[in-house]
């Protein structure tokens, strides 16, 4: 059972580092796009007309999200909450199981 724990604690951190990599990668081309499409605005109409600041924010959004994502941050739904909704499905599990013993 120790092993069964730590094998899954093990494949739990190793797709928490997968989501932290993938997130990175996600930022540098962020950065590098958002730059070229920052570059070529101001070529075009020196930011007279800041467009890229459109690609910027809703590409920034999902970024936030992914971010979130990744480093496991939401306010709402903490780890006190998470692990309490997991051991009432667990017991609603059981109970049911029981219940289902009685019938048969």
């Amino acid at each position: 059972m120790e092993n069964f724990e730590q094998e899954s604690r093990y494949l739990k951190a190793k797709e928490q580092v997968a989501e932290i990599k993938k997130f990175y990668g996600s930022l540098v081309s962020y950065i590098i796009v958002i730059s070229a499409l920052a570059t070529l605005n101001y070529y075009v109409d020196g930011l007279s007309h800041p467009w890229f600041l459109w690609a910027a924010a809703g590409w920034g959004i999902g970024l936030l999200f992914q971010a979130a994502k990744a480093f496991n941050w939401n306010p709402i739904v903490t780890k006190e909450w998470e692990e309490r909704k997991i051991k009432e499905y667990m017991e609603r599990e059981e109970r049911s199981k029981s219940n289902m013993g009685r019938w048969e």
